[in-house]
């Protein structure tokens, strides 16, 4: 495994710390030494106050960093729990569109889809959304092999994905996998388990793996709970059938003991809007009974692959790629429609193999979710498109500009805990996620005053404003105003 970690010891003096576990922020100085926070000493408002940490901090050595933070504030490194980073770590492993947003652990393998246990040059769609280069493992253990030695800018902790298990080990996949075939999808998730695999992830809202009944995926889910790990799905309609989807999605994790994570929840199309007031009553009263936790990311427009079935003759699409016509990336589906003469959807067909942002979501449903107890944050962004969603560079800025400073939704320390703390818990990260002593340096330095998201549809690579700093297990990996690939210190994270 490649290692690259400091041996100094960093002081940051005079933080407004929030800590990530949703408590009240404080002010403090946080020593940091190799890898690990190492001592916190609070200011004391009276003489009887003490530190938290050793009694009497050891003198720092002479060569000790001091970074003096004034008015910023110091949070723990953000943990995005939805990511499609699993070939991009590999491809560009400086994660400059996620360690420029403070986030220093990235949740691979969501929505179904990962690299393993594929292995090919044509990934089918959804895998696509993968890129096409890293399809080359066929062990788990491969993987998480080939993330430590390239140590990219970010940790990296990796679910398995449903749809590439079915690809891999199902003869026909517009049926559900005999016992047999589930047999063996099971074998494969319980060797990854075994390599520190956090859990399973499904998307059953794709083609590819909608045949699935509850008798195939309740024994493959069984094989995490067996191991304490997660169980993440994009339930098969967020649209129309959403109640019931829910219901599926609690039921398979319920019957197999698994913890759950609704995937990005939304409700999805115009004719949907506003059913929020149904579904997040159900899934609080689904969570009396089980442990149950949703993602969202703070935008009202979704990207996944061209997919006629999402053309509703009211949302707006706006291509992010096509193969056969990559002239019209970054064109509204409307306007390519009119300019050929035909109907959205037979665009649609002629545009594919490609990917899209739908505008599905109704702003006052998103922020309902965004300020739900039970929600936290992941991007969900796609760095393979060619124009994608702002969400891959601006997710995480985003939701402390409009739903702390500017909505007044959360409060910071809510923020800070829902892209941190709350995520570190879902996944049992005991040692990130929050400052304390003991746990490893991810730290996020940043402006209150002028954090904000920049990326747009229009514009969406960009850099946020206000992540003055980030340390990755100790080492400065970037700088405000950065452009190009800095130190990494990142590692695969494995579970236990």
């Amino acid at each position: 495994m490649k290692t690259n970690t400091p041996a100094s010891t960093t002081i940051f003096e005079h933080a407004y710390v929030c800590d990530g576990s949703g408590e009240p922020g404080y002010r403090a100085d946080v020593w940091i030494r190799g890898d690990k926070i190492v001592h916190i000493a609070k200011a004391r408002p009276d003489a009887s106050a003490s530190p938290t940490g050793p009694a009497t901090a050891p003198p720092p050595p002479a060569d000790a960093r001091r970074i003096d933070c004034g008015a910023l504030v110091l949070a723990p490194g953000f943990i995005d729990v939805h990511t499609h980073d699993d070939a991009i770590v590999l491809d560009h492993p400086d994660m400059l569109p996620k360690i420029s947003q403070g986030i220093t652990t990235v949740v691979t393998g969501n929505c179904g889809i990962s690299l393993f246990p594929v292995v090919t040059d044509t990934p089918p769609a959804p895998l696509s959304l993968l890129g096409r280069q890293q399809f080359r493992f066929d062990s788990f253990k491969d993987y998480a092999r080939a993330v430590d030695q390239l140590a990219p800018a970010t940790n990296v902790a990796a679910l398995v994905g449903h749809t590439a298990l079915r690809i891999q080990c199902v003869a026909d996949l517009q049926r559900p996998a005999t016992p047999a075939e589930t047999g063996r999808m099971c074998a494969l998730v319980e060797a990854a388990m075994q390599a520190g695999a956090f859990g399973l992830s499904s998307g059953i809202f794709y083609r590819e793996a909608y045949a699935a009944d509850m008798q195939e995926m309740v024994p493959l889910v069984r094989v995490v709970a067996d191991h304490d790990g997660l169980y993440a799905t994009h339930i098969r309609d967020e649209m129309r059938g959403i109640l019931e989807a829910l219901n599926e999605a609690a039921d398979t994790a319920r019957q197999a003991g698994a913890a759950l994570l609704l995937s990005h929840h939304k409700c999805a199309g115009y004719a949907n809007w506003g059913r929020v007031k149904e579904t997040l009553p159900l899934i609080e009263q689904l969570a009396l009974r089980q442990p149950i936790r949703m993602d969202v990311y703070p935008y009202t427009a979704g990207s996944t692959v061209l997919r006629e079935d999402l053309v509703d003759g009211h949302i707006e699409i706006l291509i992010t790629g096509s193969e056969p016509h990559p002239e019209m990336i970054g064109q509204k589906l409307k306007d390519i429609a009119a300019l050929w003469g035909i109907s959205e959807r037979d665009a649609m067909t002629r545009l594919k193999p490609g990917g899209a942002c739908y505008f599905q979501m109704d702003q006052r449903d998103v922020d309902q979710v965004i300020g739900h107890p039970l929600s936290m944050i992941g991007s969900d962004g796609l760095p393979h498109d060619v124009h994608p969603h702002p969400r891959l560079w601006g997710a995480f800025p985003r939701l402390l500009d409009q739903y702390w400073r500017v909505k007044g939704v959360l409060k910071l320390e809510q923020a800070i805990y829902k892209m941190a703390g709350m995520a570190a818990r879902q996944l049992s990260l005991t040692d990130r996620g929050e400052i304390r002593v003991g746990n490893f340096a991810d730290l996020v330095l940043l402006d209150p005053a002028r954090v904000r998201d920049i990326a747009t549809y229009e514009k969406p690579n960009q850099f946020s404003e206000g992540i003055e700093q980030v340390w990755v297990n100790g080492g400065l990996s970037y700088t405000a105003g950065q452009t190009k690939a800095g130190a990494r210190y990142g590692r695969y994270v494995r579970k236990g």
